[in-house]
């Protein structure tokens, strides 16, 4: 029998675009190549110009940059890219480390204020966008990367603007 979660009768949440999720030190935001495309795009950026701006390498996955202690993409409490922002940014504060226990959601409360604000997610609607976030395949290899280039299979043209 599985066990029951805190979050059986769900959960309230409304983003109140504070930023401070996008402020959390010593996180990374991993990001898929779908993702960085779609970042570039938006930014109207090439994959290079974006990739070199924006993103590092953390255990051969590429993640956002931070500036200093915030994403590299939060300008004036505000994300530049929030249409397009990556799966993972998406889905906090429903990440399966916030929702480990009630102990753990409440200290992630400390850090959103859109915690116990707003609709109520349900459990199932939360068990949904957990399974979101685990089913992307966040920060492609950089060998994978590397390989890609070099065969030519990189879908998306480098001709943007710098």
């Amino acid at each position: 029998m599985p066990k029951e979660r805190f979050y059986a009768d769900g959960l309230h949440f409304e983003c109140t675009g504070c930023g401070n999720c996008c402020k959390l030190a010593g996180g990374f935001v991993y990001v898929t190549d779908d993702e960085i495309k779609a970042m570039a795009r938006y930014l109207k950026l090439s994959l290079t110009a974006f990739t070199d701006k924006y993103l590092d390498i953390h255990k051969s996955r590429y993640v956002l940059k931070s500036n200093g202690d915030a994403c590299i993409l939060l300008e004036n409490d505000a994300c530049t890219v929030y249409p397009v922002r990556p799966v993972q940014c998406q889905t906090f504060p429903f990440w399966s480390t916030n929702l480990k226990s009630k102990y753990r959601w409440r200290i992630t409360q400390f850090e959103c204020e859109g915690i116990g604000q707003g609709r109520l997610y349900t459990k199932t609607e939360i068990e949904n966008i957990v399974k979101m976030q685990s089913a992307t395949d966040a920060g492609p290899s950089l060998v994978e990367r590397k390989s890609q280039e070099s065969s030519g299979s990189n879908e998306q043209s480098d001709s943007g603007t710098d």
